[in-house]
């Protein structure tokens, strides 16, 4: 009797890899995925991609240098410098002209002096005869001697011996102390030519002239 004989049997651990039967007598070899093949096209696939990348962004900035607008013509400018030419420039000279300087102010007038009375003619012998020649020997008019009259008959009425108990001015010309006057003359208490010369000194020494006095006397009530 025919019996077909049993199968071998697999060693222990390999019954699940037992390949199979090959169909119409051509053995078949199951393909067995390597546990590495999947990272590495993985790891292809990406670099592809990111070279493809690379490759397209590059493309717009080429585009863009090379539809760049080249220099204008207005805009550039070229000079070729040889030994036989040479450039040379002058700064801008100016001047400061200064304005003039504003004319002086012009002087103050005078203050106008009050006119005296005229005072006439003296009784020859007099005080006021010796006043009269004593302003003309000092070259001033008969304007001034006016002035001088209207003055002293102010301050003493021509008396030798006016005497202001308030004050302590004394003479003619009402000096202040009485005293001054023997700078004079050692007579300056009765002797009206000493006090008249003295009286002159004062005037022209302070006020210039006789109607300058009287101008002061006017406004302030003193010489």
């Amino acid at each position: 009797m025919n019996q077909t004989a049993p199968a071998a049997r697999s060693p222990r651990g390999q019954g699940s890899s037992s390949r199979p039967v090959p169909r119409h007598g051509r053995a078949v070899e199951r393909h067995v995925r390597n546990r590495w093949s999947l990272p590495a096209f993985s790891f292809v696939a990406t670099m592809s991609i990111v070279l493809v990348s690379i490759a397209d962004t590059s493309t717009p900035a080429m585009a863009i240098e090379t539809s760049a607008p080249g220099p204008s013509a207005v805009d550039s400018q070229e000079f070729t410098a040889t030994a036989a030419h040479s450039m040379s420039a002058d700064l801008a000279s100016y001047d400061i002209t200064e304005p003039p300087p504003p004319p002086p102010p012009a002087p103050e007038a005078p203050a106008a002096r009050a006119g005296a009375p005229a005072a006439g003619t003296p009784d020859p012998g007099s005080a006021k005869a010796i006043a009269a020649d004593m302003v003309a020997a000092r070259g001033w008019d008969s304007g001034q001697y006016d002035c001088l009259v209207a003055l002293w008959q102010k301050e003493s009425s021509w008396n030798v011996f006016a005497y202001n108990a308030s004050s302590g001015a004394y003479g003619i010309p009402q000096s202040l102390p009485g005293s001054k006057m023997a700078s004079v003359g050692a007579d300056w208490e009765t002797n009206p030519a000493t006090q008249i010369t003295w009286g002159l000194n004062y005037i022209q020494g302070r006020y210039g002239d006789p109607c300058g006095a009287y101008a002061s006397s006017q406004s302030r009530g003193w010489y």
